[in-house]
């Protein structure tokens, strides 16, 4: 079983960064990935962003390339995702993610936190 703490949501302006942390409990969670989604009022969820936690591998969702990094510490098993340059559009609830890479990689992870919530003013 994999249990799931995001932190570091927040309100910010336009062009403002945050940095939101995940961190998981469980002893597989080591060799899977781990990852964000993101979803805002009335659209889909949207995946964000997922690493590796063996090889460091990312991926990033075409509307967070370049603005967005996202890292990780094994140790600590948990994960974050830097946040840079960030507009009305990112605006959403964030959600940690963790499962098998190939369950990552169809967007169909088993394992969610809470949310944490990102609101950017203009």
């Amino acid at each position: 079983q994999v249990h799931l703490v995001e932190s570091g949501g927040g309100s910010v302006q336009t062009g403002g960064s945050l940095r939101l942390a995940c961190s998981a409990s469980g002893p597989s969670v080591s060799y899977y990935c781990m990852g964000w989604f993101r979803q805002a009022p009335g659209l889909e969820r949207q995946e964000v962003a997922h690493i590796d936690m063996v090889n460091g591998n990312s991926y990033y969702g075409d509307s967070v390339k370049g603005r967005f990094t996202i890292s990780k510490n094994v140790a600590k098993k948990t994960v974050y995702l830097q946040m840079n340059s960030l507009s009305p559009e990112d605006t959403a609830m964030y959600y940690c993610a963790a499962d098998l890479c190939g369950l990552m990689e169809r967007a169909t992870p088993s394992y969610w936190g809470q949310g944490t919530r990102v609101t950017v003013s203009s």
